[in-house]
């Protein structure tokens, strides 16, 4: 690896972390499109390593907000659960996909959570 392939990756872990931590996202919306169009990492290997990296800084940021009484232990039990099952199920789902048409589910699942956000900004704001 050379080394300006090691601070392309450092950069992204560091910017997905940042987002981690101050938006609550798992770091997959920053890491995997980083991944695929900055490194050239196909859609089936960035989202692997996504969830890898996404281990290490959840635990960290969970504590850190732990620390702070800012979630329920009880809640964040039960969506572990659910969570775990649809890991397992999405994973062996993308495993069975070609390269192009995950990369393009990604994108739309991407763009619909973006729609969805800005109208429900868009109408609070009116209201």
């Amino acid at each position: 690896m050379s080394p300006g392939e090691i601070v392309l990756l450092l950069g992204i872990g560091l910017g997905a972390g940042v987002l981690a931590g101050l938006m609550g996202i798992g770091g997959g919306v920053v890491i995997v499109p980083a991944m695929v169009l900055l490194a050239g990492f196909d859609q089936h290997v960035a989202q692997g390593t996504s969830l890898v990296v996404i281990i290490p800084s959840a635990l960290l940021g969970s504590v850190t907000h732990y620390r702070h009484r800012r979630f329920k232990l009880a809640d964040a039990g039960l969506l572990a659960v659910g969570g775990v099952l649809g890991a397992l199920a999405g994973s062996l789902t993308a495993l069975s996909l070609d390269d192009e048409l995950l990369r393009r589910l990604f994108a739309l699942l991407i763009l619909a959570v973006a729609a969805r956000m800005l109208f429900s900004l868009r109408g609070r704001a009116t209201s």
